[in-house]
């Protein structure tokens, strides 16, 4: 079976050990008939194009900065980040493998049977998170009259925000993807033309306390989907470093996908295949790979300047309010 972990010690940049990785997994896929291997030499590529070509992130940068440069003549009493990402190479290789593990044994935990393979590629086409925006906002304190209207201004913001974007961008050449209901706001303040396409945390939040908007569009000039998020302060501090921290986030999909209690070894080659794949990447010690513009003391103190395993970032923009001592009405 091939690994990206038996490319993670060559000394290697991220986009050589790709290369290296594709080609040896899509050998072995023809040799053994393997669909899914096939598919998730497709996946990977994606990612390899997203390094490999930098015309079109600029591109698409330079239109997310037009909203940025809009909201910063609409609301020049706020502050706000903006930040983009690449998903880095191990974390999607994790998701990969570990949506196979999840369908496969839920699948077969329902049915009793596994499932076909029209149905786990079907499965497998669902990532529209490879590149990633976010959008944060937060509303100085000098500009209220009261420190507990803090949170129901900033969340009005985040809405009206959320109900300009998707029309924004697909005068850009994006395309808003519905969210098919899943996580369906029942929020007021979001408008029922932009209530189609959000996945609303915020409204249906989690029990970990996440708290965020997202909206999937299509790039129809770099034809990739990209992701974006759109939070208050608050909700991101609770994302990034609270109870719904990523790392916190990660152990429980760690679990999760090291499922394989009710699944014989040898009875799904497909389950098999990825169950092995992210447990060898959940066993990763990270300051013993040797990947070039790369480094990490252990598992938490890590340089990842090539975007290996935290993700690229792509856009970091920062607008603080212009008026200290305006109150905002």
């Amino acid at each position: 079976m091939i690994a990206l972990t038996d490319y993670l010690y060559s000394g290697d940049t991220v986009l050589k050990i790709l290369q290296k990785y594709i080609a040896d997994l899509r050998e072995d896929a023809k040799k053994t008939h393997n669909e899914i291997d096939l598919v998730h030499c497709n996946f990977l590529l994606q990612i390899e194009e997203l390094l490999e070509h930098n015309d079109f992130l600029t591109a698409q940068s330079q239109k997310i900065r037009e909203f940025y440069k809009y909201m910063v003549a609409e609301y020049p009493y706020l502050s706000f980040t903006f930040k983009g990402r690449i998903k880095s190479l191990i974390r999607a290789e994790e998701k990969f493998n570990g949506y196979i593990v999840e369908y496969i044994y839920d699948h077969y935990m329902k049915n009793g049977n596994y499932p076909s393979e029209a149905d786990l590629k079907n499965r497998l086409n669902c990532f529209r998170d490879l590149i990633a925006y976010r959008i944060v906002v937060s509303m100085p304190r000098c500009h209220l009259e009261r420190i507990e209207d803090r949170e129901t201004e900033e969340i009005r913001h985040l809405y009206e925000i959320a109900n300009v974007l998707p029309q924004f961008l697909e005068e850009r050449g994006f395309t808003a993807e519905p969210a098919g209901g899943v996580k369906e706001s029942t929020s007021e303040l979001l408008s029922e033309a932009a209530r189609l396409y959000y996945r609303d945390y915020i409204t249906n939040a989690s029990p970990n306390g996440y708290r965020s908007l997202h909206i999937t569009f299509f790039d129809n000039i770099a034809k990739c989907y990209m992701e974006m998020q759109l939070r208050t302060k608050e909700m991101d501090d609770i994302a990034e470093i609270g109870p719904a921290n990523h790392l916190g986030y990660e152990k429980k999909q760690e679990y999760e996908r090291a499922r394989r209690d009710a699944i014989p070894e040898g009875a799904c080659i497909y389950f098999d295949e990825a169950y092995e794949r992210g447990m060898k990447l959940q066993q990763l010690e990270l300051s013993k790979l040797d990947v070039n513009m790369f480094a990490a003391m252990d598992n938490s103190l890590i340089n990842d300047g090539c975007g290996l395993y935290r993700g690229r970032l792509i856009l970091p923009y920062e607008h603080l309010s212009r008026f200290q001592n305006d109150l905002i009405d």
